[in-house]
């Protein structure tokens, strides 16, 4: 029995309105409700509108140092991850070699890494007791784009790497073989067609940089503050919430201009890329800049992992496992409420909530912009809605743990005692790249297929299952193995509504590194190895999955 043109026609925009109602109400809630807390907490001074009071801080001299700080670092940040990650995605993706693939799942580790964690490793490689203490970088501005660098050059490598991989040689060759130098053929054949990639790739490490609260609350010390810290430290330290609502407004204002920005540079037709299949030749010496940008990464890479290692089994003037049964303990002088064992288990929880959160959203906002538009004002309403739950980009985890905390606590919609309040804000931080990971593949299915098993009768849900199912569930597994991985070392949101009792191991590891006491930093060494290989190993089982997402955001 087929279906009729009339009823088609009236059942797809209801269909489309009933799988967009629950997305759009969560963002309602979750979302523009905390945005507009925070409107209101910056503009809105003793009932009256006054935008004086955010002019007000923004001229503030220590305002003007700490958005210099964050613009110029995460700048720097970016040139140095592009200046690294592009050869050595010339290397690992156009170039063949014994352990190439081992070398390249390792180099994507960074990307998951708690931003806490990668702030306590470089304090332990650089550090006064340090391995490189003699260098002096401890709480130098050196020290934070280091950590940017090493959490985000991963991000350069994949996403070029991904388009490097399929890009088409012959254009490259015909001009080598009119005589073009290799420089000449990268300059005019090779970055011209890389361009979207680079683009996107710089636009995603800025926006990481920018936002990487770990990193420079771990590193910066009281030197050193980029808005993401500056926004907690006004909420937790000075109870300044509207310094930090302006402050809150002015990131979401330029992400949200940069996002658009960089959505329209990396638009651009690429008619080079076709995928190939020929095996990558084995590197020769022009490869020499791809095999020193590599070996530089890899330092940079394994030095702290590998002095957090070793500085989680010193115990005294030996070695051995002391931290690590300390984890059992709420350290010395009471530095915990709870033993960080615990907390793990906390973590491991929220982040189950996180995952199953973010995968049923995703699913559904997946669904809603990667179905085929059957008219102008269904690709009208499909554009829109995609612009709207791409929203989330433009706010950082700092800022929306801080929106919770000041509209999520009072009726009608009091969360604050709630635990499902700190899963709902990691699932909104892993949404996007859970919907990145998911709507590609739908976007591949044919819609035919979807038309053929309508009409031999096949509701909705029976054709999502027989159509669509077999050949989402490997990104749908991957973009759980990420959401989960996010969730676990979430910090910035959740540094704002985790509770005393129930903290997550980010939020044990910052509390143990703020108190005194050699048993509590031992601790907190411990408890970031035991983090870093959880998200290291849930990120490995995804890239066994040859699911490429990062850098689609």
């Amino acid at each position: 029995m087929s279906t009729s043109p009339r009823w088609s026609s009236l059942t797809r925009p209801l269909t489309l309105a009933a799988l967009a109602a629950v997305p759009l109400a969560v963002l309602g809630v979750f979302f523009v409700l905390p945005v507009l807390g925070m409107l209101s907490e910056g503009f809105v001074v003793d009932g009256r509108f006054d935008p004086g009071a955010v002019a007000e801080v923004l001229a503030r001299p220590r305002t003007l140092r700490v958005l210099w700080f964050t613009i110029w670092s995460s700048v720097l940040g970016t040139v140095v991850s592009l200046l690294l990650g592009v050869p050595a995605a010339h290397l690992l993706h156009r170039r063949s070699f014994p352990g190439r693939g081992p070398l390249r799942a390792a180099l994507l580790v960074p990307f998951v890494l708690p931003t806490v964690v990668v702030g306590v490793a470089f304090r332990e490689l650089i550090g006064e007791a340090g391995p490189l203490g003699f260098l002096g970088l401890d709480g130098s501005a050196a020290a934070i784009v280091a950590g940017l660098v090493f959490f985000n050059v991963s991000v350069v490598i994949r996403a070029v790497g991904a388009s490097w991989e399929s890009l088409d040689p012959r254009p490259a060759q015909a001009a080598a073989a009119l005589g073009a130098s290799p420089a000449y053929v990268l300059r005019t054949v090779t970055l011209p067609a890389l361009r979207p990639a680079i683009v996107s790739a710089a636009s995603v490490v800025f926006l990481f940089c920018a936002t990487a609260f770990g990193v420079v609350l771990t590193l910066g010390g009281l030197r050193y503050s980029s808005v993401e810290t500056e926004i907690y430290l006004l909420t937790t330290n000075l109870l300044d919430l509207q310094a930090a609502a302006a402050l809150s407004i002015v990131q979401l204002l330029a992400i949200v201009a940069l996002l658009l920005v960089t959505s329209r540079l990396r638009t651009v037709p690429d008619p080079t890329l076709a995928r190939t299949t020929a095996r990558p030749p084995r590197p020769t010496r022009g490869d020499w800049p791809g095999v020193a940008a590599t070996a530089v990464v890899v330092v940079l890479v394994g030095l702290p992992l590998a002095a957090l290692v070793a500085g989680s089994l010193r115990v005294g003037d030996g070695w051995g496992v002391a931290n690590y049964r300390a984890l059992t303990t709420e350290g010395s002088r009471q530095a915990l409420l709870v033993p960080a064992t615990d907390a793990l288990v906390t973590s491991l929880r929220t982040a189950v909530d996180a995952t199953w959160m973010a995968l049923t959203l995703g699913v559904l906002v997946a669904v809603v912009v990667s179905r085929r538009s059957h008219s102008r004002a269904e690709r009208r309403v499909r554009g829109l809605l995609d612009g709207i739950f791409l929203l989330p980009l433009g706010v950082s985890a700092v800022t929306l743990g801080f929106g919770f905390l000041i509209t999520l606590d009072r009726p009608p919609v009091d969360l604050r005692d709630s635990l499902l309040l700190v899963p709902v804000a990691q699932a909104l931080v892993a949404l996007p790249l859970v919907v990145r990971t998911i709507a590609p593949a739908l976007g591949g299915v044919d819609d035919r297929q979807r038309q053929a098993a309508a009409s031999l009768g096949a509701g909705p849900l029976r054709t999502f299952a027989t159509v669509d199912l077999p050949v989402l569930w490997k990104p749908l597994l991957a973009a759980a193995g990420f959401a989960f991985a996010v969730s676990l070392g979430e910090f910035g949101a959740t540094s704002f509504l985790a509770r005393e009792d129930h903290p997550t191991l980010p939020v044990v590891i910052y509390r143990l590194i703020g108190h005194p006491g050699a048993m509590n930093y031992g601790m907190a060494l411990a408890a970031s190895v035991l983090l870093a290989a959880t998200t290291a190993l849930v990120l490995l089982l995804v890239e066994r999955l040859r699911v490429p997402s990062v850098g689609r955001l």
